[in-house]
């Protein structure tokens, strides 16, 4: 059954709910559509697919997953997925620039410069790697769905999969109604967007095909102009389909997206920087149901992921001159093969194994110009040049009983690896070798209907991820100074995780809610060695995370019986009362050295929506996120802090949006919104923002002030169907 094109003015009960409420760790809501009269109960019947590999209802998950779905995805502002993974209660995110972003779920982290191969949470597009964990790369406007799984899910998904895992999903002819559609906004800073598409089927073939792009310029806080903040993007997506009963469904799809000339102001703040990254990738599957309960999934992937930085730091953080130019460019290619055969053993019982291949590529190159002119040293890439392969087998066994009131299911996989160094420039001494890994990860819950309105749930499960080339045998030189050194006796990161969980919902009300614990061992660190000198090493002791997370969403409208009317009212909140890091680096000082860090402590969220169904709609949102704790990597004017290992402790911050939705006509919608109505001035990380007084050294900030969220924002903007 295929779903309406999207900008459909009448969305359903059913899909603000999953997005608003499916998750149990929320950091902001997303605008709420208007209202139909489905049961809330249905929620916990929606069919989801990321939490075990196959579509399925939710209620049988012994773990916590969040659905972001169409009409959501249709309705936001949000320029990348960042930003649309913040509005919808992903995780904490952590926005260094346009083009970069690291986000952290149940104290599983990515890393900074959005390598997936180095990060603690797995993004995929369509169910294999992304190749990037850097969310800010990517564009919204051709996703159909995001399917999230809080917590280690490496039994399905194999490394990487330590905090959760994030699916994106893309639009597809056998998703979309036939037609077509045209979005254009503008707004402050400059901001230009628009998004093309169309989408029809003819015979047993579907396609859809998308178009987007937009750019920025440098927006504005309660200070003045931040310089270096502008942004320019593009992408497309093809996606074309086959389907016959004999042969079961084929899917090719082909996409590429990026960001281009996105101000880089890093912790150093240079105005001068800018990156450009992009991804793209060819992906050809097949799904096929053989009858007698037996059936087949397949996929082979092609990805290269390109990042090219443009960087410089006039002044080191020495105050000696530095480099006009340091340009770096990394580039990761990656071939894969995906086989998942089912079985249904009988009427309560179902089987799935699996198994995956991949090999990948990864090759950097970095030129550098010195400020003093003449011949310049040049140092090596960030990252070794690696030949990674990696294989894994995996199988998981759902059982039902007591009329399907009560799911059990345990699986376990088996994943082995080898990477192997290549000769990388600029490092003369670097010794070619290969090193070998293997892990075995496993997982067990259950999932029981207790009343007809009450599911409760429970699970275990572990995860892991691998040491890279990079962090076996790196040597390089920071942009603003400092060397960092490689170690060969590595051993891989493990986490174990318990969760605990419930959710009701009856007719107007929903409620979800979970208290988790997340134990994450060997953690692969920077330590330091010397003046200025870095090494990777494993954390002599554990992060151990534990948190109550809640949501809630009432129906007010509904249980007034306000018919041809939408008001609803939508809370949720995290609590992560125990953020110990047992491995702090020795060398952190302050009261806080053993807090984890760029992660939150709380978060709370409040939203209201109110409108007149298909007719118009307006939603607020109120966001409360912090404390975070932060060894930051600004430098801070004498007096910011006691030394520059300091851990600070960035207090709670807040900001508030608003959006209006016209429905004009069945074919045109008009739309609009103020973001960060009050205009604060803050950031989720930083500690120089360009408040007054500033905090930064001026030495180091190379005609820079800070980081800041955009200030007080509008934009307006219609969708034409046709």
């Amino acid at each position: 059954m295929r779903t309406r094109f999207s900008g459909r003015r009448r969305p359903s009960a059913l899909s603000a709910l999953c997005t608003l409420l499916a998750a149990p760790a929320p950091l902001l809501l997303s605008p709420a559509p208007a209202l139909a009269d489905d049961i809330a109960a249905t929620e916990l019947d929606r069919m989801v697919i990321t939490a075990q590999g196959r579509p399925e209802p939710r209620a049988r998950a012994s773990g916590t997953v969040q659905v972001i779905d169409t009409e959501t995805i249709r309705r936001s502002s949000a320029r990348s997925v960042t930003d649309l993974l913040a509005e919808n209660a992903v995780g904490f995110f952590s926005d260094w620039s346009p083009g970069q972003t690291s986000f952290n779920i149940r104290g599983g982290a990515t890393d900074g410069q959005g390598r997936d191969w180095r990060s603690q949470v797995t993004v995929l597009m369509n169910g294999r790697r992304a190749g990037t964990a850097n969310l800010s790369k990517l564009s919204p406007d051709d996703l159909d769905r995001i399917e999230i799984i809080r917590g280690p899910a490496s039994v399905i998904y194999g490394a990487q999969a330590i905090g959760g895992v994030v699916n994106l999903i893309t639009r597809s002819g056998a998703t979309e109604e036939a037609g077509s559609e045209i979005t254009a906004r503008a707004g402050s800073f400059g901001l230009a967007r628009g998004h093309a598409a169309t989408a029809g089927a003819s015979g047993a073939f579907d396609h859809y095909v998308g178009l987007s792009g937009g750019v920025q310029d440098d927006y504005d806080t309660p200070e003045g102009t931040l310089d270096n903040t502008g942004w320019r993007r593009g992408g497309g997506l093809g996606a074309f389909g086959f389907q016959n009963e004999r042969l079961g469904r084929l899917d090719l799809t082909l996409r590429t997206d990026g960001v281009y000339d996105a101000g880089f102001r890093g912790s150093q703040w240079d105005t001068n920087n800018t990156d450009d990254r992009r991804n793209a990738s060819i992906d050809l599957g097949w799904d096929r149901e053989f009858g007698a309960g037996i059936g087949v999934a397949a996929q082979a992937y092609v990805v290269r992921d390109v990042d090219s930085f443009h960087w410089g730091s006039e002044r080191q953080r020495s105050g000696s001159a530095g480099f006009s130019s340091d340009d770096n460019r990394r580039q990761l290619d990656v071939m894969g093969l995906k086989l998942a055969p089912r079985l249904a053993v009988d009427d309560d019982t179902d089987l799935i194994f699996g198994i995956d291949a991949e090999t990948a590529k990864l090759r950097s190159d970095r030129v550098r110009q010195s400020m003093t002119g003449g011949t310049t040293a040049q140092v090596p890439p960030y990252d070794i040049n690696e030949d990674t392969d990696s294989l894994g087998v995996y199988g998981e066994a759902v059982h039902r009983a007591f009329d399907d009131a009560l799911t059990l299911r345990g699986g376990a996989r088996w994943s082995y690896g080898r990477v192997s160094t290549r000769a990388t420039p600029n490092q003369p001494l670097l010794v070619e070798r290969t090193e070998s890994w293997d892990d075995v990860t496993w997982s067990i819950g259950a999932a029981w209907a207790a009343w007809p309105t009450v599911t409760l749930r429970a699970g275990v499960a572990t995860g892991f991820r691998a040491p890279t080339g990079t962090e076996l045998a790196s040597d390089f030189t920071a942009v603003g100074g400092g060397r960092t050194f490689g170690n060969p006796d590595l051993d891989p990161e493990r986490s174990l995780q318990f969760e605990l969980g419930a959710a009701h919902a009856d007719g107007p009300l929903f409620v979800d809610a979970a208290l988790f614990q997340n134990t994450i061992t060997d953690r692969i660190t920077t330590v330091t060695t010397g003046t200025d000198q870095r090494t990777y090493a494993n954390a002599g002791g554990d992060a151990i995370i534990r948190g109550l997370e809640l949501q809630a969403r009432y129906d007010l409208a509904r249980l007034m019986g306000w018919q041809g009317w939408t008001l609803a009212v939508q809370g949720s909140g995290v609590w992560n009362f125990e953020m110990r890091d047992d491995g702090a680096d020795p060398a952190l000082t302050g009261p806080d050295r053993t807090r984890l860090q760029r992660m939150h402590e709380t978060q709370a969220a409040l939203g209201v929506s109110f409108g007149a169904r298909g007719v118009w709609s307006m939603t607020t949102t109120a966001v409360v996120r912090g404390p975070l704790y932060y060894d930051t990597e600004e430098s801070l004017v004498a007096g910011a802090e006691p030394d520059s290992r300091y851990v600070h402790r960035k207090g709670s911050s807040w900001l508030m949006n608003l959006r209006g939705d016209w429905y004009v006509t069945d074919a045109l919608t008009v739309f609009g919104g103020i973001d960060n109505l009050w205009d604060v001035n803050d950031h989720p990380l930083f500690i120089a923002t360009d408040s007054v007084p500033y905090r930064g050294d001026p030495v180091s900030s190379n005609g820079g002030l800070g980081n800041s969220q955009a200030g007080r924002s509008a934009y307006v903007g219609a969708t034409w169907r046709f």
